[in-house]
């Protein structure tokens, strides 16, 4: 399984930066999950638009799923299109990304395949396990195992016990971590993470890695590992356009 990174910015992209965006690759199968702002240009440094496989996305926020309409777009006005797309998502949450163009311009484009946070399914070779983490909107967490090596992913999410199952044991652990010490303001606390208890999770599910991402624009990255190696003694990074591990 390889996890190649194609943006980790949290809320809006930068010069450097695309949004959440990553490429899961086991075997030949590709798994795009969550294609937020800025993350198709990055997507095209790796595979063509006809290469992806599947998508995968934890909820509708448009910094998680808005450049799915243009991966939709070069595959359904394509000369040659390829099979329509499975897109998975919770019920509902790539209402409005779908609603960007007429219905029957991109309809032969994609199969939508929702689910509700708690089920369980398969996508390709991998096994899908979610689990409905805390946020504005409805958000799975999503633990993918192939061939006894799982991802485990926050989506994004305030503080939550279930995040310690999510993680459990995990080879890697991608996990927002918007700000580094503590959300400002009460009414966002119960809906994002932060460095510190990305860290604190990581450690109590004894997962093999801990992988960064959301920052708040212009988060300083050895700030952010810094923070979460306070609590979590295992290897720490931060998600960066670019980035692959090798699981």
């Amino acid at each position: 399984m390889r996890l190649t990174v194609l943006g980790g910015c949290g809320a809006w992209p930068t010069a450097q930066q695309a949004c959440s965006g990553y490429l899961l690759d086991h075997d030949g199968f590709r798994l795009l999950i969550d294609p937020g702002y800025a993350t198709f240009p990055r997507l095209l440094d790796y595979v063509t638009p006809d290469g992806v496989d599947a998508v995968l996305v934890s909820h509708g926020h448009p910094d998680h799923c808005a450049d799915l309409n243009p991966l939709l777009r070069a595959r359904g006005l394509s000369d040659t299109p390829p099979p329509a797309l499975p897109l998975h998502a919770p019920h509902g949450a790539l209402d409005a990304v779908l609603a960007l163009d007429k219905p029957s311009m991109l309809a032969a484009a994609y199969t939508l395949c929702p689910f509700w946070p708690g089920e369980k399914f398969g996508i390709g070779p991998f096994a899908v396990d979610t689990w409905e983490l805390p946020h504005f909107v409805p958000n799975a967490g999503l633990r993918l195992t192939v061939d006894g090596t799982t991802l485990a992913y926050t989506g994004d999410t305030g503080p939550s016990p279930e995040i310690v199952r999510l993680a459990r044991g995990a080879d890697l652990f991608l996990s927002e971590a918007t700000y580094l010490y503590e959300v400002p303001g009460p009414g966002d606390a119960p809906y994002l993470l932060t460095a510190r208890g990305a860290g604190q999770y990581a450690a109590a599910a004894a997962a093999g890695r801990l992988l960064l991402t959301h920052l708040w624009p212009g988060t300083d990255a050895d700030a952010a590992t810094g923070v979460a190696g306070k609590a979590y003694d295992g290897p720490v990074a931060v998600a960066t356009t670019g980035l692959a591990v090798e699981l």
